[in-house]
């Protein structure tokens, strides 16, 4: 028998259409989950943007206020997709009122607020997941089990780089995402949040680190109407870019390793150029989100002109079978959502938390956190994890 679980979804941009569509397909790729997600409720400030999204996805009602849908005993489960400076906020609320949570990263500002909320959580024995999506590549957890394995080796340095051009052009609005008290961090929680989780996820924790960050468009137009995205917004009254639109990062592994970790905001003529590349003594694995669906491997006992080969990933892979037959059929970035919101929903049927949880999150902010100071101070300086 399979159980109604009445879901709801805070904040409808394009993040909160992609958690609504994958909560749709959700059972088709897994047929088998004990829970049938029915979408109850959304919730949207933007005048005429929850009732648009009744409408088109079939939610039972529409709201401008998220305490309306913590208040909603039809509502079992939500997606919090709202902009950073609110996740604290709805999410302590929503474990509150026992609503287990599926929300974007960075959860929050700080890693302060990333705690509060694993707290919230925890203290509410409720379920969490957290959006760090790029784990849930077959690709990427072929990597991991590859490099656990020690089939490179052991792991000496990696290279981590998240560079987009979502914000390069001058004409982007001056939204929430630029301001340090609503968005906090710029390309930091953005990004490099990202690939902080791939970091700890591949190779462990992170002991140490140095950063440098800039801002290179320091003056952008505020938007005179609502927003989505990153909408552009010429002719509006400029205001000054108060986060920062790139970084770099050297990095110390807990397990002696070495790292570099790059990310921006701004790099004209990079769409989604995310990756990494991980050497060991006697190997190296590559990943180029671009080509999700492969993996470049290097292994042997040649070390010098050892040759590097193709991987296809396949049904062997992660959760590749759920949406292929066989290797080298593509899969997408919304399936890493519909993996995610599978995790999310098998969390709540069995009471044991799987994928990224808000822990994780905690551990990724505690970074970001870092970088910030090591910034400021021109230093080395290690992650601290809240108390």
């Amino acid at each position: 028998m399979v159980d109604a679980l009445g879901v709801a979804v805070v904040g409808f941009g394009w993040m909160g259409r992609v958690h609504t569509q994958a909560y749709a397909r959700v059972r088709h790729h897994y047929p088998h989950l004990p829970l049938r997600p029915e979408l109850v409720a959304v919730a949207e400030e933007v005048p005429g943007r929850a009732e648009e999204a009744a409408e088109r996805f079939g939610f039972a009602s529409a709201t401008r206020d998220w305490r309306e849908v913590a208040a909603d005993p039809r509502v079992h489960a939500v997606s919090i997709t709202a902009p950073n400076f609110l996740h604290r906020e709805i999410a302590v609320a929503m474990a509150g009122t026992g609503k287990h949570i599926w929300i974007e990263k960075p959860v929050g500002l700080t890693a302060a607020d990333a705690r509060a909320v694993a707290d919230a959580v925890a203290g509410a024995g409720v379920q969490g997941s957290v959006g760090f999506n790029y784990r849930n590549a077959p690709a990427v957890e072929a990597a991991r089990d590859l490099i656990a394995a020690g089939e490179i080796g052991t792991v000496t340095h990696v290279r981590i780089r998240l560079f987009s051009d979502y914000a390069a052009h001058p004409e982007g609005a001056l939204t929430w995402r630029f301001e340090r008290e609503r968005g906090g961090s710029g390309v930091l929680g953005d990004l490099a949040s990202h690939g902080a989780d791939l970091a700890r996820f591949l190779l462990g924790e992170i002991a140490s680190l140095t950063a440098d960050t800039a801002v290179f468009l320091p003056e952008r137009a505020r938007p005179t109407a609502a927003t989505a995205g990153h909408s552009r917004a010429a002719g509006g009254e400029p205001g000054p870019v108060e986060n920062e639109d790139y970084v770099n990062c050297l990095l110390r592994f807990a397990s002696g390793a070495r790292g570099v970790l790059e990310a921006c905001r701004v790099s004209v003529g990079e769409q989604n150029n995310y990756g990494f590349e991980v050497h060991g003594t006697t190997g190296a694995v590559y990943w180029d989100f671009r080509r999700m669906n492969e993996l470049g491997v290097s292994r042997g006992t040649a070390y010098q002109d050892q040759p590097v080969s193709t991987v296809y990933v396949g049904p062997g892979h992660g959760e590749f079978a759920a949406f292929q037959p066989g290797a080298a059929n593509a899969m997408g970035y919304d399936d890493l959502k519909v993996v995610e919101a599978h995790r999310f929903l098998r969390s709540i049927a069995e009471g044991t938390p799987y994928g990224a949880t808000p822990t994780d999150a905690v551990h990724s902010a505690a970074v970001l956190d870092a970088m910030t100071r090591s910034a400021e101070r021109g230093a080395w300086v290690s992650p601290e994890l809240p108390g």
